[in-house]
């Protein structure tokens, strides 16, 4: 007869279609216990969680000083700074929606463990996290501007500073993202969290530029 040590796992993702999917992909496993995080047993040993919801869970202290719960996220969010986030608040496991069953099955199994567990999709780009680019507030703005589409007179006009002084922004700007064109630039900032768009696809600024 065969025996199990069991894992408790709790489903708190708020995409109620992900959460029913998770249900039904891990009721066949004998040894996960399932929850939903109205029913919260103690301990657990894994949070199925979003994004949003995992890192909240990793800011509050269920689990005493110095102790983060075993925070396991399942999102469509891949950029570099959304993944440097998580892995600074403490998430053990991070999934995206691509990755397959076996994944999760690994996952979650390298969760209850201890172990963390990243997506391969991701875990490829996760030496260079700690190493995230430090704009000047100048070049944020900058970078902002191109994202708009603006042109170097444009972004002089718009920042009331010379054209000679945007190239030279434009150049430490470059270097500092490893751009080689401008699209490069908006690209490249986009992948590492620096420009951000809303639902509807305008661009969302964390500061007001500058404007005359």
């Amino acid at each position: 007869m065969s025996h199990y040590q069991p894992i408790h796992v709790v489903i708190d993702h708020q995409d109620a279609v992900v959460s029913a999917g998770l249900h039904a992909l891990l009721a066949g496993f004998a040894d996960l216990l399932l929850n939903d995080a109205s029913d919260c047993p103690a301990p657990v040993d894994v949070f199925i969680t979003d994004y949003q919801s995992g890192l909240a869970r990793c800011n509050v202290s269920l689990y005493g000083r110095g102790r983060k719960p075993p925070v396991l996220i399942l999102t469509h969010r891949d950029t570099d700074w959304d993944v440097h986030l998580a892995v600074a608040a403490g998430v053990r496991g991070y999934l995206l929606h691509s990755d397959g069953s076996a994944q999760l099955e690994r996952a979650i199994r390298a969760v209850a463990g201890g172990i963390r567990f990243m997506s391969p999709l991701v875990a490829q780009d996760e030496a260079g996290l700690s190493q995230a680019v430090n704009l000047s507030k100048r070049q944020n703005e900058v970078l902002m501007l191109l994202a708009e589409g603006c042109c170097n007179k444009m972004i002089a006009r718009e920042l009331n500073i010379e054209v000679g002084t945007v190239k030279s922004h434009l150049k430490g700007l470059f270097t500092k993202l490893g751009a080689t064109a401008r699209s490069h630039a908006v690209a490249l900032g986009v992948r590492q969290g620096l420009i951000q768009y809303d639902g509807r696809g305008r661009l969302s600024q964390s500061y007001d530029l500058p404007r005359r």
